[in-house]
């Protein structure tokens, strides 16, 4: 099993009731895989937050909840999360925060360890997909013993790695049932009357982690000491595998007494860690100084064991692998037929406009990147709303620059109504670019409340988003498809030119939904005659258009999806669709 897989097999087996997330690498498998065990529901929430109070609300009616997440999903979550363990829950509640070291996926590189110490709940981290599994039962059980959520870390490696794993059979938790207790439960009043109680809580974790199971000694060479936790663990058992190790299954309470029971034998432990220096910090604050940690071992990117060598023993530094052969740059590109390219086709010509488009997360990011280079920044989820606002705040309508904020339509319900109601309410001047392609794309074509359908691919009420918009106050609302670059371009160019909040939802399924990949497509035709060689079919990016200067551009049949963007922007007509040629449907389908 991958770890992602271990994980939502290890919450079935602890009879979890409930699971819920929001898709993220390298998280996103383990609802889906969890979805598919009987006697447990897992779903999509809208965002990280209202998967953390569904689930907290699951547990406050007695029953185990899980909620997954990447990394940066907790900073969406983590108001409800430092709340929480105020009153702590009563089923089982288990975080799982999947970090991103090397930002392989994701706009930052956090290590999330931190986020247990602030929210003052224990943190287990798994070194391989089989304590992936075992870990989330023990942390249902942690959580209903002390009554906390707890904070399950892995990240890509452990997410996406395979190992064999020892299966079990699921358990039935004992019940347990709400029980009014405002002073517990209504946390504003009572605030000051809860915190000791986390404090006193905690206290109680650090004597169990103490003694915790996995945290454990694994004897060696007497002379070299290590501390180690999560998948740094893997690595530094091939590069030092004589070594004695402390490695620690629940890195948070930190096991004060165990640690300091563990270097007093050594003149220096080497403290090998991926990421912040966790461990090393909470050696130091408990004034155990014969360490050395970041001093050696890098702080930024992935650990592996050629880099974690050359940190230790001088080894040559590990070389890219591209370097073994020359490959030439593949770019990211967006997909054949991928409707956000007529979106980003049409921004590149109104940049000349002074029109500046402020993006947000996700595969339309692409739209940042060469032939486009049109959006032109890209922060988190849903920042794009708020940050076309204040461009346009700050800019007013001088007519040099206009602000249009680029979102898709699962990070607009994830993170930018609130947005879109304050460029209303402020009666801003900025443009609103929703890409709608029916899904949550980047990840995996995940569902979401706009797409009609529910994890399990059954049909779910909609988001009408034109009569969402309307209702916040936007008058100006224009649904068009972005296959017809020409309507989009004068679409758009209207939407710019509103004195007040424009949005102009650009709808066209995504081509990775079965479904649409499965419709049948004849490929563009060209027509040589009344072509005349100005580029522009190929400066407009599709894998399937290649270019000759003798006979101008060449469609490769076997990638042409027939989506009839270039043929709309071709004013020559050189470009046909296969119809329009004489062609029937279905002659030289590739």
């Amino acid at each position: 099993m991958s770890g992602n897989e271990a994980v939502a097999r290890g919450a079935w087996e602890a009879g979890t009731h409930y699971a819920t997330g929001y898709p993220g690498t390298p998280s996103t498998e383990i609802i889906e895989t969890l979805s598919g065990y009987p006697g447990v529901t897992a779903e999509w929430s809208t965002n990280e937050k209202v998967a953390f109070d569904v689930a907290t609300g699951v547990s406050l009616a007695g029953k185990r909840a899980l909620v997954t997440m990447k990394h940066v999903g907790l900073n969406v979550a983590a108001d409800s999360f430092m709340v929480l363990p105020y009153s702590g829950c009563i089923g089982g509640f288990v975080v799982v925060s999947a970090d991103d070291p090397g930002m392989h996926s994701s706009q930052n590189e956090q290590d999330n360890r931190y986020f247990a110490k602030f929210g003052k709940v224990p943190l287990l981290e798994p070194v391989d997909p089989q304590e992936a599994k075992d870990f989330v039962r023990i942390a249902f059980d942690i959580s209903e013993r002390f009554e906390t959520p707890v904070l399950l870390r892995t990240t890509t490696r452990i997410s996406h790695t395979k190992g064999v794993v020892t299966l079990g059979e699921p358990v039935t938790p004992s019940p347990k049932s709400y029980e009014t207790d405002i002073p517990r439960f209504l946390v504003p009043p009572f605030a000051r009357r809860l915190r000791p109680l986390v404090e006193e809580r905690l206290e109680r974790l650090q004597e169990f982690s103490e003694s915790f199971e996995y945290n454990r000694v694994e004897e060696g060479d007497p002379g070299v000491g290590v501390i180690t936790s999560g998948v740094a663990y893997q690595y530094a058992r091939e590069v030092l595998p004589h070594a004695t190790y402390l490695r620690l299954g629940m890195s948070f309470p930190f096991p004060v007494a165990m640690v300091r029971r563990f270097c007093e034998r050594f003149d220096q432990v080497l403290v090998i860690e991926e990421g912040e220096p966790f461990l090393e910090e909470s050696l130091r604050v408990n004034g155990i100084d014969n360490v050395v940690g970041k001093q050696k071992i890098p702080l930024t990117g992935e650990l592996n064991p050629e880099i974690l060598a050359h940190a230790i023993h001088g080894t040559p530094p590990p070389k890219s692998y591209a370097d073994e052969m020359p490959i030439p740059p593949r770019p990211p590109l967006f997909c054949l037929g991928c409707p956000h390219r007529g979106v980003f086709y049409a921004l590149k010509k109104r940049m000349k406009a002074g029109v500046v488009a402020l993006g947000d997360i996700g595969c339309y990011t692409l739209g940042g990147l060469p032939p486009y280079s049109s959006m032109q920044t890209s922060l988190c989820m849903g920042a794009s709303v708020g940050n076309a606002l204040g461009f346009a705040q700050a800019t007013g309508d001088n007519g040099d620059r206009k602000a249009v904020g680029i979102i898709g339509d699962g990070t607009f319900l994830h993170g930018g109504i609130p947005g879109l109601i304050d460029m209303v309410y402020k009666k801003s001047l900025a443009t609103l670019v929703i890409c709608d392609n029916s899904t949550t794309a980047m990840t995996g074509q995940q569902q979401n409340p706009a797409s009609g359908k529910t994890i399990a691919g059954e049909a779910a009420p909609r988001v009408d988003l034109v009569r969402l918009i309307e209702s916040i106050g936007v008058d100006f609302v224009r649904v068009i498809d972005p296959y017809d670059i020409q309507d989009l371009r004068k679409t758009l160019s209207a939407a710019i030119r509103h004195p007040g909040p424009s949005v102009v939802i650009a709808r066209h399924a995504c081509l990775m939904i079965r479904e649409e990949r499965e419709k049948v497509r004849e490929p563009i035709r060209f027509d040589p005659e009344p072509c005349n060689f100005c580029k522009a079919c190929y400066e407009f990016g599709c894998p399937a258009i290649d270019w000759s200067d003798e006979s101008g551009p060449i469609i490769d049949e076997l990638q042409c999806m027939g989506c009839e963007m270039c043929a709309t922007f071709c004013g020559p007509g050189a470009l046909q669709p296969a119809e329009a040629v004489g062609l029937a449907l279905g002659d030289g389908a590739s």
